[in-house]
């Protein structure tokens, strides 16, 4: 959480950043009960401090055979017992609705983060590629998908429901040649790659950020106490939770995972295909570094910087925007989302994301650093989607399919399919489709 005496003194800026993200909390009523809460507290420790010394007199007085006095002294202490119960519950009452307001203020965000309402509020800095102009009439990917006889949504909706797919042949390949291809390149940037747990605690959930506000994205093992995750930063951050780190070079670490996402208030949105789904993979990049702005800054150009070399080898056009307040979550202090052209939709669509989060996070998983002068802080934290499949195979199908039904392959994902420059039609020979 952030701390107390922090937001007291930047009570404004929390409540905005709090308006700006659609969050349900009044900072004015926190820091009331936060009062309340530290006086019912010296109330509380004062009558303890009476009642010793009450008890330590008592004993005197028995000593010296002054039984009246000590009887006097018993009753005293009897009624500040009663006085202390009914101070004490309040004083409970009282912790417990500071922790629940606690645990709803929001990250503050950077004074670059662009106001706004939702995510057409976001602000475009910069376009790479060139969009495909189609001679012909191009088709979707679910129509790509099934001529090629790489994607089955029916027969996945008949299994697990809406929402569902299968990837076949080719498309499993493509989609695992996707995510190789991801961790090798940062593999090439440092990274450490991990396999991480996919049920967590709750905790972890809390401390990342991800609850209480995201709570209904969220699938919950009933019975279990464990939840599944909707992204591998939840356990990756928490690998260091109560630690103290070395981040005198910034802890780069990467994960392959599959994932898991309700989509909670989304009903009716992006129905069709591959778009928005309830189980996807992600290769994630997260990073641990110095509690600097400077510092943290720099790696999020950084890891959003992979992310675009990704989206270059997969030859795709893209555009990268600055997310405004009302599309950022509770723990992001700024963000980046990077949307992939899709010609089907006839415009961009979502398929990366990279946020600097300061210490949020690290408060709330407890994870220390030294800093500068040696002494203990909290680092600051970072994560970014280096890929996300099978959604981003929606543009790397739909933009590189040929006039004859064929779909060319990018050259840096050729070796991860066999060698493969074209993806052929069923029964149809190579020669003919170009």
């Amino acid at each position: 959480m952030l701390d107390m005496k922090w937001i007291r003194a930047h009570a404004d800026e929390v409540q905005a950043a709090a308006d700006g993200k659609k969050i349900n909390i009044s900072i004015r009523i926190l820091l009331e009960r936060d009062e309340e809460r530290r006086a019912l507290l010296q109330e509380t420790e004062e009558g303890r401090r009476m009642r010793n010394t009450l008890s330590a007199d008592i004993g005197k007085l028995m000593q010296s055979g002054d039984r009246e006095q000590a009887e006097e002294l018993r009753a005293r202490v009897k009624q500040l017992n009663e006085q202390l119960e009914q101070v004490e519950a309040k004083l409970a009452d009282v912790q417990e609705e500071v922790t629940r307001l606690q645990w709803l203020v929001p990250n503050v965000v950077s004074p670059d983060t662009p106001n706004g309402a939702s995510d057409e509020d976001n602000v475009e800095l910069r376009r790479v590629g060139e969009t495909p102009k189609f001679d012909y009439t191009a088709k979707d990917h679910v129509e790509l998908g099934e001529l090629h006889d790489l994607i089955d949504i029916p027969r996945g909706v008949k299994i697990g429901g809406t929402r569902s797919y299968v990837l076949k042949g080719a498309g499993l390949l493509l989609h695992r040649a996707v995510q190789q291809l991801a961790l090798d390149l940062l593999l090439r940037h440092g990274f450490t790659p991990m396999e991480v747990p996919l049920m967590v605690r709750e905790d972890a959930l809390v401390n990342t950020g991800f609850f209480p506000t995201g709570r209904d994205q969220v699938y919950e093992l009933e019975g279990e106490g464990k939840w599944l995750v909707g992204t591998s930063e939840v356990p990756l951050v928490s690998y260091y939770a109560d630690e103290i780190v070395d981040v005198q070079k910034p802890i780069k670490l990467a994960a392959v995972s599959t994932c898991f996402r309700s989509e909670v208030g989304s009903g009716g949105r992006d129905v069709r295909g591959l778009y928005r789904v309830h189980q996807f993979a992600k290769v994630e990049q997260v990073i641990l570094c110095a509690p600097d702005a400077a510092e943290s800054e720099r790696m999020l150009q950084e890891i959003t910087g992979h992310a675009e070399e990704l989206l270059q080898l997969l030859e795709l056009p893209y555009r990268v925007v600055a997310v405004c307040t009302g599309d950022m979550s509770q723990k992001t202090y700024k963000q980046y989302d990077i949307e992939t052209w899709m010609p089907s939709r006839g415009a961009y669509g979502e398929t990366h994301s990279s946020s600097n989060l300061h210490d949020f996070q690290a408060r709330r998983s407890n994870i220390r650093c030294r800093d500068a002068e040696g002494k203990l802080a909290y680092c600051h934290t970072l994560n970014n989607t280096a890929a996300a499949s099978p959604r981003i195979l929606i543009p790397l199908l739909e933009n590189h399919q040929q006039e004859d039904g064929s779909i060319r392959i990018p050259a840096a994902l050729q070796p991860y399919m066999g060698g493969a420059e074209y993806l052929i039609l069923p029964n149809l020979d190579e020669e003919n489709q170009k």
